[in-house]
C-alpha cells in the first residue's frame, strides 16, 4: 500500500495536468498516472492553438478567456514558449468576408471578442503582402499558440519540481473505486479520484461514459517546411473554419459560406477539412486537418486528404511546402455537449472533452471542477 494522497488523476494530457495544477496550487497532495512513458494522445498531437476567437458565446468563451490567463501564468512559471500575438483567419471569398464583417459588427461587440478586421493597406502590410491575395483577415488578438510536444513535457516537469505533483508513467490503471485505485504499480488511495483518459472510453468507468454515447474523431495532420522564408509568428486559419467553430457557425451569413463549400468543394465538407497552420519553434509548420468520426478510429490515412490539405496550405501561404512528417490526431467527440464532468460515485469523477478544444478551455474547466470537488468535501 502506497502513501495516501488527496487526489489521484488518471491521464497526463492537458486535462489531467490542468486538474493536477488546480489541486496542487490549493495545497492538495496529487499523483498523476499515465499508461505510456510520456503523453502520446490528443494533447501532443494537436496544433497547440489555444483559441478564444473561435469559441461560441457563453460558457465556452468564458472558459477560453480564463484559460488564456492560466496559460500566461504557466508560460512565466514553467518557461513555456507561448506566442500571445493572436491568430489570423483569412477570408478567401466574398461570402467569407461578409461573414467576418457581420461577426465583427455584431457578435464580437456584444460578447467582447477582441478582434480587428484587416483589409486593403492593412492586409497588404501583413507579412510584406504575402497574404494580400485574400479578401480580408480577422486578427483574433486573444488567441495563443505553443508547441505541444515541448509544452506538455515542460509543464509536467514544472508540476513535479515546483508543486510536488507525483507522476507514475508507464503505469496502467486497471480499475478505480471510491477511495482506491488499482494499477500495474500497485494500489493507491485518495479522498478523490478523477479520470482524464481522453478518448479511451472502455478501460475505466465504461458504463457511465457509455451513457453519453461519445465518439472518437480522427484527424490527418502534417509537419512541413515552407519553401520560402516566412518567419511565421501567428497561427493561421481560413474561412473554412467559420463553419466549424461555434463563434461563427450559427450566424445567418455562415449559410452562404457552407453553401459555397458544398457547391464548389464538396470533398472538403465530406472529409471535415478546414485549414489550420501553426508555426513550430524550428520554423516548420503544423498543417491540417480532416475530421472523421466513429466508435473506433481507423488506422489508415487517405493520401488524397493530405493532398487537399497541402493544396489549401500552399494557396494560403503563397509558397510550396515540403512534408517531413505525417500522423493521426485523435480526440473524444460528439457527446451531449462540448464537455462533461461525471460523478458516478462519491469520490470519483470523470472529465471528458467532446470537441477538439481541450487546449483552449481545459485549464479553466479543471479549475471549476476542482473547486466543485472541494466544496463537496
Amino acid at each position: 500500500m502506497t502513501q495516501h494522497k488527496d487526489l489521484l488523476i488518471i491521464g497526463a494530457g492537458i486535462l489531467g495536468l490542468s486538474h493536477a495544477y488546480a489541486a496542487a496550487r490549493r495545497g492538495l497532495k496529487v499523483s498523476v498516472f499515465e499508461r505510456t512513458a510520456t503523453p502520446l494522445g490528443a494533447s501532443v498531437r494537436n496544433f497547440g492553438q489555444a483559441l478564444v476567437t473561435g469559441q461560441p458565446p457563453g460558457p465556452m468563451l468564458e472558459l477560453a478567456k480564463a484559460s488564456r490567463e492560466i496559460w500566461g501564468r504557466w508560460a512565466q512559471l514553467a518557461g513555456l514558449q507561448l506566442k500571445r500575438n493572436g491568430s489570423y483567419l483569412f477570408a478567401r471569398t466574398e461570402a467569407e468576408e461578409q461573414l467576418l464583417e457581420a461577426f465583427c459588427a455584431g457578435r464580437a461587440v456584444e460578447h467582447g471578442y477582441r478582434v480587428e478586421l484587416l483589409r486593403g493597406a492593412a492586409l497588404h502590410d501583413l507579412y510584406g503582402g504575402r497574404f494580400s491575395h485574400h479578401r480580408a483577415a480577422l486578427h483574433g488578438l486573444d488567441d495563443q499558440q505553443l508547441y505541444s510536444r515541448e509544452a506538455i513535457p515542460a509543464l509536467i516537469d514544472w508540476l513535479r519540481r515546483e508543486l510536488g505533483v507525483e507522476f507514475h508513467f508507464s503505469t496502467l490503471v486497471r480499475d478505480v473505486e471510491p477511495g482506491r485505485l488499482h494499477s500495474t504499480a500497485g494500489t493507491f488511495t485518495a479522498g478523490q479520484i478523477i479520470v482524464c483518459s481522453g478518448h479511451d472510453y472502455q478501460t475505466l468507468l465504461a458504463e457511465p461514459i457509455a451513457a453519453l454515447d461519445p465518439q472518437v474523431c480522427r484527424l490527418q495532420m502534417l509537419r512541413a517546411r515552407p519553401q520560402a522564408s516566412l518567419d511565421l509568428q501567428h497561427a493561421l486559419l481560413t474561412g473554412l473554419s467559420c463553419v466549424h467553430y461555434g463563434a461563427f457557425a450559427d450566424l445567418p451569413e455562415a449559410a452562404a459560406v457552407q453553401a459555397q463549400i458544398l457547391r464548389e468543394t464538396p470533398h472538403l465538407h465530406d472529409n471535415g477539412i478546414h485549414l489550420l497552420i501553426s508555426p513550430t519553434p524550428q520554423g516548420e509548420l503544423i498543417i491540417g486537418d480532416s475530421h472523421h468520426y466513429g466508435r473506433d478510429p481507423s488506422p489508415f490515412n487517405a493520401e488524397q486528404v493530405d493532398d487537399w490539405m497541402i493544396g489549401l496550405a500552399e494557396h494560403t501561404l503563397g509558397c510550396k511546402v515540403q512534408v517531413v512528417e505525417r500522423w493521426q490526431g485523435v480526440y473524444g467527440a460528439r457527446g451531449p455537449g462540448p464537455f462533461s464532468f461525471l460523478r458516478p460515485a462519491p469520490g470519483l469523477g470523470v472529465a471528458l472533452m467532446h470537441t477538439g478544444v481541450g487546449m483552449s478551455v481545459g485549464p479553466a474547466m479543471a479549475e471549476r471542477n476542482v473547486a466543485q470537488l472541494l466544496e463537496e468535501v
